[in-house]
């Protein structure tokens, strides 16, 4: 025995795949219930009353066939005689005995039965269950073959919590409302004259969008699940969305008031109420879901194929069934001709045999087969629409409210191609979360809750240049609060996978300095005005060229750049620039590269005139070609830092502005190229972390030098030139292989008046 709670979750499973099945499948079922009805009733009375009957038809006997016959008959123990019977024509031998007993009829009946009727009248009735039977479990087959179940449970599942989400009915509502501002807009435009009657159409269509609200507001799948509804309240709008009209409950429900109120629908506010932060949780969680099912379903198209695979089993079950079924509608007979065996026994040789259920199967067979054509038709018509329409591509343009669904295909668009022959609604409700703009419509919602601006305000940090600082990690969208802090001028953003700027960016009047740490940086067109105008120190880092965006390259008040990350195109280590042209950053005045070059960049050679600073931190990727610094004559302080060089570059000489000059962590061993540079007036040079042994006496002619770093080299002694730099300020010695200074140049120092003391000259380590 089962009890009902065990009888409920296959009632549960029935009505839920039933959203997947088409007309024509429930018509299909319909008729194999009616063929598996015939069927059975034509095997229950064969069962019960299938028989024949049969008389003697000649009256050929054998002398021992009458004696024993007479015997049977005649009680007596007289011996047998020979009696002759001469029986004349059936149709005059009419109440004549034939001279058998009940058990003779009845063995010539059951003999009969076995060699004088036909095999079809005798198991046709079981051959229909047969039929029926596997066509009943060939029907539904593609809803339980265990690698499509298991997709087909997860989307019907999917698809009851888009359906019992609050953020469907909220969304929906969004996309139609601005639906409606568009067409008043384009009704107004093309009838500026006549605003009222210009108005009518569009009202028109309005309350029709507003009529068909409630079409579905009876389907189960609009109510939400009791795990849903437990923690949370329900949903603002929580019964009805449609995909051309979808109004909230509470603003559509007095559809009268359309035509007497028409700008209350259009011109008002959006008037939505925000979800909960159970409810946000839950929409972020069913698109994140929605997402890996739509990959797992796009990636194989098994469902449609299994589909296709028992509509053709079906179609050539039913073909072969009618192929033999035809031919016994003029076979089943009523009468039968039978010839025993067994003369001696009977007394005759030819029966006439009555098959008592032929009438009734002729019947049941035509109740039979009337349904089965049906069905045939039904799975042809099934055929055709597979193979004439595209059911492994899907499109939500031409119907649908939102534009921005993207086409989905294989498994997942055959799905919602079956789901929309039993009600193109549903599939809109799960539009919804495929709608990057839907997504993106709850991350701000979320955000505007979540990051409002007191916690801006309380996050927002001052330091020491009294400039305010606002370091945001980690968030899926930029707030929209942000771009209501007027005072900021810092901004830090970190691993934000969409930073979108809006033209809201034009109230950050104080914004001039942006960090990019691996942030999908994208600008509005206005946006993008108010950037150009305000920027002015930007900092990117990033993992490869395309991470970049083009914008960038357009801040034409950009003063300092900083970049860091891989700047070729060829592994990182190649010769191509792939930033492109530096050309419209005419204001640049810094630029700072951390990334692996080869050679500089001929793109830099177009900043040449504004360029004052550049830094280049090669990370130890020794860099090969220099001459393009020969035309950056306006450089007055140059930093190349692990580039692996191990003479000065010649290109330094054409530098007649450079003042600072930075080579630490390279490779020089020498410095005898600094007689070279005499003629510029550096005052700082940094050779700090090199393998430097010796120091060429023409250090000394370096007259304006004030910082000189030698530090972490290898040197052993310094040469007596290097203490007549009258404006030296500082110098660096620690890391090197000196244990003390020089006696002789110690009692020199000492003994000058205008020279600082050696401890205060002199760092040694």
């Amino acid at each position: 025995m089962f009890s009902l709670l065990e009888l409920v979750p296959l009632n549960h499973h029935q009505s839920s795949s039933k959203l997947l099945k088409p007309w024509w499948e429930v018509f299909m079922d319909y008729l194999v219930v009616l063929m598996l009805m015939a069927s059975v009733l034509a095997c229950t009375e064969q069962l019960s009353r299938d028989r024949v009957v049969c008389i003697p038809s000649d009256s050929l006997v054998t002398d021992n066939a009458s004696g024993l016959s007479q015997a049977a008959l005649s009680p007596s123990s007289k011996p047998p005689t020979h009696v002759s019977y001469n029986i004349p024509d059936l149709s005059t031998a009419r109440g004549r005995r034939k001279h058998l007993v009940y058990q003779q009829y009845a063995y010539v009946s059951q003999v009969c039965y076995h060699e004088a009727l036909p095999l079809y009248s005798r198991f046709f009735p079981y051959m229909a269950l047969l039929q029926s039977l596997v066509l009943v479990a060939s029907s539904s087959f593609w809803l339980h073959f265990p690698h499509t179940s298991s997709r087909i449970e997860h989307f019907l599942a999917i698809l009851v919590k888009c359906c019992g989400s609050p953020w469907t009915s909220q969304a929906l509502t969004n996309a139609v409302q601005l639906d409606n501002a568009l067409e008043k807009e384009m009704v107004e435009e093309k009838q500026p004259t006549k605003p009222s009657s210009a108005s009518s159409p569009s009202l028109l269509g309005i309350c029709k969008r507003q009529s068909s609200v409630n079409v579905c507001a009876d389907h189960p799948l609009w109510k939400r699940s009791d795990s849903a509804s437990s923690g949370a309240p329900p949903s603002p709008c929580p019964s009805t969305t449609s995909c051309d009209s979808t109004m909230s409950s509470t603003s559509c429900a007095p559809e009268m008031r359309c035509a007497s109120n028409p700008r209350h629908v259009v011109d008002s506010p959006r008037q939505v109420i925000s979800l909960d932060k159970s409810d946000g949780e839950e929409a972020r969680a069913l698109f994140e879901r929605v997402r890996k099912f739509r990959s797992h379903c796009e990636s194989s198209d098994i469902i449609y194929k299994v589909y296709l695979a028992q509509t053709i089993f079906k179609l050539l079950m039913v073909t072969l069934i009618v192929s033999y079924t035809i031919p016994l509608f003029s076979s089943f007979s009523f009468t039968h001709m039978c010839h025993p065996e067994e003369k001696a026994l009977l007394g005759y040789s030819t029966f006439m045999c009555v098959h008592v259920l032929s009438s009734l199967i002729r019947k049941l067979l035509v109740g039979y087969f009337i349904p089965l054509v049906l069905y045939g038709l039904l799975n042809l018509y099934t055929l055709t629409w597979i193979l004439h329409s595209s059911l492994r591509q899907y499109s939500f343009q031409d119907f649908c409210s939102l534009r921005d669904v993207p086409d989905l295909r294989n498994d997942l668009a055959f799905l919602l191609h079956m789901l929309d022959q039993y009600d193109p609604l549903l599939a809109q409700r799960l539009s919804v979360f495929l709608s990057p703009v839907s997504e993106s419509r709850l991350l701000e919602e979320s955000l505007e809750r979540c990051w409002g601006e007191d916690k801006l305000r309380s996050i927002t940090t001052v330091d020491a240049d009294g400039c305010s600082r606002l370091q945001l990690v980690a968030l899926p969208r930029l707030p929209p609060a942000l771009f209501n802090r007027s005072h900021l001028q810092v901004l830090k953003l970190e691993l934000i996978t969409d930073a979108r700027f809006t033209p809201q960016v034009a109230n950050m009047t104080s914004l001039r300095e942006l960090h990019l740490y691996h942030c999908t940086a994208t600008v509005d067109p206005s946006a993008l005005t108010v950037l150009q105008e305000r920027l002015e120190v930007l900092h990117l880092t990033f993992t490869q060229p395309s991470e970049v965006p083009n914008w960038v390259l357009s801040l034409r008040s950009l003063h300092e750049l900083h970049l860091s990350g891989r700047l070729s195109t060829e592994g990182g280590v190649g010769r191509n620039w792939a930033l492109g042209s530096l050309r419209r950053l005419r204001h640049l005045r810094v630029l700072v590269i951390r990334g692996m070059l080869q050679r500089i960049p001929g793109e830099l050679c177009e900043v040449a005139c504004s360029l004052v600073r550049l830094k280049i931190y090669n990370e130890e990727t020794r860099l090969l070609v220099l001459t393009g610094l020969k035309r950056m004559v306006d450089l007055t302080e140059l930093v190349l830092q692990d580039c692996q060089l191990v003479r000065l570059p010649s290109a330094l000489q054409a530098l007649t502005l450079l003042r600072t000059l930075d080579l630490q962590h390279n490779d020089f061993r020498t410095v005898e190229e600094l007689l070279s540079l005499t003629h510029l007036r550096l005052s700082s040079l940094r050779l700090a972390f090199n393998r430097i042994v010796a120091l060429p006496a023409g250090v000394g002619m370096l007259r304006e030098l004030e910082l000189l770093d030698l530090s972490n080299n290898q040197l052993q002694r310094l040469p007596q030139s290097l203490f007549t730099l009258r404006r030296l300020r500082r110098l660096l010695l620690a890391g090197n292989l000196l244990e003390e200074l020089p006696a002789e140049l110690c009692g020199k120092l000492a003994s000058c008046p205008e020279c600082p003391p050696p401890h205060a000259l002199c760092q040694l380590g």
